[in-house]
């Protein structure tokens, strides 16, 4: 038997991926969301896979200060300066020396494609609930993150025993 919950979130940022060629060269907006599931064989002694309203907490919080209106660009696009002088948000995907704490999650992701994001949200999420009383082997098992109507990506990551 498995428990399984889901957290939603959505946010508002702009990325950019010159490496691909064709329209996505250009600087351009989505209205992304996230829905990230956490699964536990049993349940807690509190009954839980883990607290609902924790887990959002720190994976909304984390998107909503690094992300949300913000602009995700792989750490060698060359609009980053431009766009950080002239105060600008921008969050580095593949920053080798992160600029801050949350850059870390963006490690070896070199453009923030739709399945990078996936990732790096799923490094996010797995931080948090490592901070949360939980489920006896509960994990992040899987990210859904949607960056339009029609297109998403799923990251699932790999089981560690």
């Amino acid at each position: 038997m498995s428990h399984k919950i889901t957290i939603e979130h959505s946010f508002e940022s702009g990325h950019r991926l010159p490496h691909l060629g064709g329209k996505c060269v250009n600087l351009h907006g989505h209205s992304w969301s996230v829905a990230v599931t956490v699964s536990a064989a049993e349940l807690s002694p509190e009954v839980t896979v883990v607290e609902f309203g924790a887990l959002k907490v720190g994976v909304r919080r984390w998107i909503d200060e690094h992300l949300d209106h913000a602009t995700m660009l792989g750490v060698r696009d060359r609009l980053i300066a431009p766009l950080v002088a002239d105060g600008n948000r921008v969050f580095r995907f593949g920053a080798e020396r992160p600029a801050d704490g949350a850059e870390k999650f963006g490690y070896g992701l070199p453009w923030p494609t739709v399945e990078a994001v996936a990732v790096l949200l799923g490094r996010v999420a797995e931080s948090a609930l490592a901070e949360l009383a939980r489920a006896d082997g509960a994990r992040i098992e899987r990210v859904l993150v949607r960056e339009t109507r029609l297109n998403t990506a799923v990251y699932e990551p790999p089981v560690t025993r």
